[in-house]
């Protein structure tokens, strides 16, 4: 595999090929050329173009399972009038939710999309894997999908805005639900730093794999009801990071001075694991804690059970390097 990639580094034929096929208008082995929308490849290393499961049909047609499996996990909430919710049965909802929303808010989102702390990779392959399972796409897909909301945030380019392009209901239910269905929800160009990883590579395109096996899982343990408490766990977990798009740009407080309306949403943050303090986040997106405020003119600590995780992964020795704003640049972005 090493040597196949160096000869394809090597192959100035391939460039070439590749630049004349852009100047004259054909359609690359790329996400936007199979849409039609002829674009330079990423800015990956050319060896990664040899992936098996990179064409661009192939690489559509895997992400557009994801919303059809967030689909299938609120029909399979219906599952529950048949078989009820016994006091285990929910309690394997409630650890699915916790152990899926860590992997989410610490791996996928502060780890692998922000860097606010660095961890060895076997923490990415596994965090990723435990991500996806969750029903939350593979981690170039969702790093991709979150800086782009970070470019264009509350513009009509934002792929889940609750104000742009409407507002009102038919924005909440936008950047509730509705992005799921909409071209945004496929990124136009994948990361660089993800897409050169192999195992994250190949999560990524089989997201669905982990998800699959978790409801497997649930059935062989619990039978009927356990899968239903897994469909209800999925579903819950879909909606509560989806509350960060929506609620936390239009309720709560906006402690520090941003170009956008995200906001600090204790509700959201209690159900995210701390990711609701979404104001902070779009003032230091690097930051590892999200949990500040600012009261009096002083800065506060807000609870980010997330933090917490990442810091008992530092402990352990799975994480340092953890990023933290000087307590000067959180008041000199406090707003008076």
């Amino acid at each position: 595999m090493a040597s196949a990639c160096r000869r394809f580094r090597s192959d100035e034929h391939q460039a070439r090929t590749a630049r004349a096929s852009l100047r004259s208008g054909t359609r690359l082995q790329n996400w936007n050329g199979w849409l039609g929308v002829p674009k330079p490849a990423p800015s990956v290393k050319p060896c990664l173009q040899k992936f098996p499961l990179d064409s661009g049909r192939v690489r559509f047609l895997l992400y557009a399972l994801g919303p059809l499996f967030i689909l299938v996990s609120h029909l399979g909430c219906l599952l529950l009038l048949v078989t009820g919710l016994s006091l285990t049965a929910a309690g394997w909802a409630l650890a699915l939710y916790l152990i899926r929303m860590l992997a989410t808010t610490a791996i996928y989102h502060r780890l692998i999309t922000h860097g606010s702390y660095r961890a060895p990779r076997l923490v990415h392959w596994i965090g990723s894997l435990v991500g996806a399972s969750a029903g939350q796409m593979g981690p170039s897909w969702w790093k991709a999908h979150h800086l782009a909301h970070h470019r264009h945030v509350d513009t009509d380019l934002d792929p889940h805005s609750p104000l742009k392009p409407q507002a009102g209901l038919g924005g909440f239910w936008r950047s509730q639900v509705g992005w799921l269905l909409e071209p945004s929800f496929f990124p136009e160009r994948l990361p660089a730093d993800v897409e050169a990883d192999p195992v994250l590579r190949l999560i990524d395109r089989l997201h669905f794999v982990p998800l699959l096996a978790l409801g497997w899982v649930s059935y062989l343990l619990g039978g009927p009801e356990w899968l239903a408490a897994f469909f209800l766990s999925t579903t819950l977990l879909f909606h509560g990071v989806a509350t960060v798009n929506s609620l936390a740009h239009i309720a709560g407080e906006r402690p520090f001075i941003t170009d956008d309306m995200s906001r600090n949403n204790g509700w959201v943050a209690l159900i995210t694991l701390g990711e609701g303090w979404h104001n902070l986040h779009h003032a230091f997106q690097w930051s590892v804690r999200q949990g500040y405020g600012v009261r009096g003119g002083r800065i506060r600590p807000l609870p980010d059970p997330t933090y917490v995780f990442i810091r008992g992964l530092e402990r352990l020795g799975w994480a340092d390097r953890l990023r933290l704003p000087a307590a000067e640049d959180l008041l000199e972005r406090a707003r008076p």
